[in-house]
């Protein structure tokens, strides 16, 4: 079975661990131990994705504060940087515990371009999230300063946001084919990608960020994938989430999931971009879509935990 595993951000941090890279690989250790069984699964051919979006804005605000002693890296640079230096911690934590657990399964990081529509209306309307939270306060006056776009974040304080196009097509495509065929698991389309625009068959890259669900369908799509998992902090999706009306989905039909988005009930900067992944992929795949948590993951991709969705 050919599956994409999209990991959420508390694979790579987590609220209560170290910060710093040191975080990051603590946490990777731990999400290679919990997908061990499926990773070393011989019957599973299996595409591993992340997102970047702590990691970018990181990277932002490094060479911002850097900026009077060297250079600053365009965002599309700064893109590639964080999925290169992910992915060799991701790869790292599966190739350990591989080792350790005396199974064998080989892992390759591989830096992804994603090419974008350079006439998106994401790049007149910035919305994705990167970066540290701050409170209003702080928010405005970087803004005022740097003339970057702040949004409130689910009411968890004020974050920047950068354009996030639509992905288009996947540049890479054909290498990851070939490292799957091959037995080995691609860790790629990190962050969603390095954006780029195609002229002519040049590609260029352009500032931005790719929303990392939204490229993991359209990889499942490129793939034809039998399954697209998305891995989160949560057990299943809900709708009237956190209020006392919360209803959580164990099954849901393709045409039920586009209704309940198209009535608003998936908020933009949390389930909307993974729902609508879903949605995107069961368009074009007639496959399954799980969503649940990382904790469960073996179970959400057996179909017994986390949410299933279907045509």
């Amino acid at each position: 079975m050919k599956v994409v595993l999209a990991l959420g951000g508390n694979a790579l941090q987590l609220p209560d661990g170290p910060d710093g890279i040191e975080g990051q690989q603590y946490a990777a250790e731990r999400t290679a131990a919990q997908l061990l069984r499926l990773v070393t699964d011989k019957s599973i051919n299996l595409a591993i994705t992340h997102g970047n979006g702590p990691q970018v804005g990181t990277e932002l605000l490094r060479h911002d504060k850097a900026k009077d002693v060297v250079t600053p890296f365009p965002l599309d640079v700064l893109d590639a940087t964080t999925e290169g230096y992910i992915g060799y911690v991701l790869q790292n934590a599966f190739r350990n515990a591989v080792t350790l657990a005396k199974e064998k399964r080989s892992f390759v990081s591989l830096v992804t371009q994603v090419v974008v529509d350079k006439d998106d209306p994401a790049f007149n309307n910035p919305s994705k999230f990167v970066g540290p939270i701050y409170d209003y306060e702080t928010a405005m006056r970087l803004q005022a300063e740097k003339g970057w776009v702040f949004k409130e974040d689910k009411g968890r304080g004020y974050r920047r946001v950068v354009p996030s196009p639509m992905p288009r097509r996947i540049v890479e495509l054909d290498s990851i084919k070939v490292l799957m065929e091959a037995g080995i698991v691609p860790i790629t389309v990190g962050g969603g990608g390095i954006p780029v625009v195609e002229q002519e068959g040049i590609l260029r890259g352009v500032e931005a960020v790719i929303d990392k669900d939204l490229a993991s369908s359209l990889l499942a799509v490129e793939l034809k994938a039998e399954l697209f998992v998305i891995l989160t902090q949560v057990d299943k999706v809900y709708i009237n989430y956190k209020s006392d009306r919360q209803q959580s989905i164990e099954r849901a039909n393709l045409d039920y999931l586009r209704e309940l988005y198209d009535e608003g009930h998936f908020p933009a900067g949390s389930m909307g971009p993974k729902i609508l992944a879903a949605i995107k992929y069961l368009e074009n795949v007639d496959g399954q879509v799980a969503i649940g948590s990382l904790e469960e993951a073996e179970a959400v991709v057996r179909g017994v935990a986390g949410t299933i969705i279907y045509r």
